[in-house]
């Protein structure tokens, strides 16, 4: 995209800042703030600054922000990795590393919350902006049209950059102009109520939906992108005060119901102007919306609503370095995290079915070659249909280009575009499947708690069904894939999943605040689950269902299991190798998945299928290791090597909200000690 060239320029006017700390830094140009706010392209310049910041896709050269989560190591269940399991925060950090703005840090927060660490850099940045504008339009520099845009614009991303700051704090100070650095009163007041600051963020959501310009360029904000992420951000906060509305931290609001349903009914709105504009559907097959190179999907997908590029041609300094990880480049290297067993049972299968109550042929067999052909064809086009080099066996490539992966077979050298921080694969940052899917759990929620109307059959075929008629790819086709049936409610009534009232699901903060999800919450839920795994969303959903539990192990065993490998068997590829039968290796190199070797002797160990239950459920067996010799008994679920599960205060309910760090809290002490009057901040529950 053109306008990250403007990164670097645009930032110089940001003046970042603390909520705490609003010292100006010296201007690192030549730019006048006084003469710079005279002409609309001015104004887009300033903005086009953020978007790498906002829409980062596979982020920069080394960077993981935002980047799909098999590169980094995201919260939640979908993913897990050998070893100890990363902890979420123990304890209250002492340093105010939060300010920081480097993509290591914004890329631990990610993985922490999928939001945002506490710094006020980017709200100052709009606040600035907005009274701008102002400015511009009183000295008659802009036509009222341009004026409306861009406040629209501007009071979108303020209000995303609050909600983003709620999502990880809850309650949070609000500011809604720049503050003058000798306000002293303003700069250490304490926060807000998070009911209080969402009502601004949506009465800033309901301008932009009012003003913002419906078409503004390819993949520049239009009314479009700001009404999926506006429903998105109603949708979070909504469902969180739904299923936490006991929370300790909740006693700083009121009327926590009056509040969910007005912003859950926000987003239902919010979607229906994208979906009653009739300008977006599903006319491409799922694995090209990730695997695209050098151009913008805009437009030639019906689905995309913003996209970023990566084409060396336009700007050498957007590079990334993810299709390495997929497979893509000739080293081939490891994925760090995938899928687990927990990902594998919720995947729908091709007659519309869970895989306890599915009637589809060879269902049963988890082997990954059967479960590509019996499952949603969006497994297909995410997984290798092979076991490979992660920590579960299950190896991603969903975001890489069908012939990237010719290469992981093949052998060979790779084109440059396909290596390393050297890729070009771009990415579909805003989607259509999200705002229909926003807006059908938004009504779901609507009407299971809140007196809404009912989710009809008309509402399931413009969300779920909708999505599930893309089309296949050939691959897919000459496979055996098939598209997914339809959802009924019919269906759903029949259903009945015996994962959604376990065990497992007892243990969660949402079961214990509102008992067990509906039968078509759940089905709601595994279809977000199936489309947007690895994709930065699933940290931020199990958070706002209250099922961060799920993160232990002993409170769901599925995520300390991967996917089904036979480890004494050769790849089903012969005809690459055609001599090529038991030997352990696994490429046409002779290297590979070979985990029978001496030195996993005690290590490497897989467990079978012990039973099958009345209700389809499946009971795995103990854990059988490899003993040097027990080749044939290495066909299993295998474990990630030396798992441990992470302490359990990981889990606990505090947990569910990141604290206010030391730092923060000295500077609200010791300014109060040098003026003399009474500054504090108030620390979230638990900490």
């Amino acid at each position: 995209m053109k306008k990250i060239l403007y990164f670097l320029l645009a930032l110089v006017l940001l003046v970042p800042t603390s909520c705490s700390d609003f010292l100006e830094r010296n201007s690192l140009t030549s730019m006048d703030d006084s003469n710079f706010w005279k002409t609309e392209n001015n104004v887009r310049l300033f903005v086009n600054g953020a978007y790498a910041y906002y829409f980062s896709g596979y982020s920069d050269n080394w960077g993981s922000v935002y980047a799909p989560e098999v590169y980094a190591t995201p919260y939640n269940d979908d993913r897990t990795l050998t070893g100890t399991q990363p902890s979420i925060m123990v304890s209250v950090p002492k340093d105010n590393w939060y300010r920081a703005e480097s993509t290591a840090y914004r890329g631990t927060w990610l993985r922490h919350r999928g939001s945002a660490p506490w710094n006020f850099a980017y709200i100052r940045k709009w606040n600035l902006l907005i009274e701008r504008l102002d400015m511009m339009q009183e000295e008659g520099n802009l036509t009222a049209e341009a004026y409306n845009h861009w406040m629209g614009v501007a009071r979108f991303l303020r209000g995303w950059e609050y909600s983003r700051l709620v999502q990880s704090f809850g309650d949070v100070p609000y500011y809604d102009k720049q503050v003058d650095p000798t306000d002293i009163d303003a700069q250490f007041k304490d926060r807000d109520p998070r009911t209080f600051v969402m009502d601004q963020v949506k009465a800033d959501f309901d301008y932009a939906m009012q003003n913002v310009r419906a078409d503004d360029g390819l993949d520049y904000i239009n009314k479009h992108v700001v009404a999926t992420v506006a429903s998105r951000c109603m949708l979070f906060e909504g469902s969180w005060l739904t299923y936490h509305k006991n929370d300790e931290a909740l006693k700083t609001c009121s009327d926590i119901d009056g509040h969910a349903k007005t912003y859950l009914q926000a987003a239902v709105q919010y979607a229906e102007v994208t979906i009653n504009s009739g300008k977006y559907g599903f006319n491409k097959d799922f694995r090209t919306l990730f695997g695209n190179l050098f151009t913008t999907l805009t437009g030639s997908a019906n689905e995309v609503i913003l996209y970023r590029t990566y084409n060396k041609s336009v700007n050498n300094a957007s590079q990334h370095c993810y299709a390495s990880y997929s497979g893509g480049n000739q080293s081939r290297e490891s994925q760090r995290t995938s899928g687990n067993f927990a990902t594998l049972k919720a995947w729908i299968c091709q007659d519309g079915r869970p895989y306890n109550s599915s009637t589809v042929e060879n269902v049963e067999s988890f082997r990954l070659q059967d479960m590509v052909v019996t499952r949603d064809p969006r497994f297909e086009a995410s997984f290798l249909d092979e076991p490979w080099t992660t920590a579960t066996g299950l190896f991603v490539q969903k975001f890489i280009d069908r012939i990237g992966c010719d290469y992981f077979w093949k052998g060979g050298t790779s084109p440059a575009y396909y290596n390393s921080c050297t890729n070009e694969n771009g990415f579909p940052c805003i989607r259509y499947a999200e705002t229909v899917l926003n807006w059908l759990e938004a009504k779901a929620i609507l009407a299971d708690f809140f007196g809404g109307a009912a989710v009809t059959q008309a509402d399931l075929d413009k969300s779920i069904n909708a999505i599930r008629t893309r089309p296949l790819d050939q691959v897919a086709i000459d496979k055996g894939v098939k598209q997914t049936a339809p959802l009924t409610l019919a269906m759903v009534s029949s259903m009945n999943d015996p994962e959604r009232t376990s065990d497992i699901q007892k243990t969660t903060l949402g079961y214990k605040t509102r008992g067990a999800c509906s039968p078509l919450m759940w089905e709601i839920r595994r279809e977000r689950r199936m489309e947007f795994f690895m994709e930065n969303v699933r940290t931020l959903d199990i958070r706002r269902w209250g099922w961060l539990e799920l993160m232990l192990s002993t409170n769901n065993p599925d995520i300390a299991v991967g996917g089904w490998v036979e480890l004494d068997l050769a790849r089903n590829k012969p005809a690459d190798n055609p001599t090529q039968l038991t030997n352990l290796k696994k490429t046409r190199n002779n290297a590979g998945y070979n985990l029978l070797t001496a030195s996993n002797v005690n290590i490497v160990s897989v467990r079978h299928i012990e039973s099958v239950n009345a209700d389809g459920s499946i009971v795995l067996g103990p854990r059988i290791f490899f003993d040097g010799s027990n080749y044939s008994e290495m066909r299993g679920f295998l474990v990630p090597q030396n798992f441990k599960d992470f302490p359990e205060i990981n889990v606990d309910v505090r947990n569910y909200l990141e604290p206010i760090c030391n730092d923060i809290i000295n500077q609200y002490v010791e300014k109060s000690a040098s003026t003399g009057k009474e500054y504090k901040i108030t620390q979230n529950p638990g900490w």
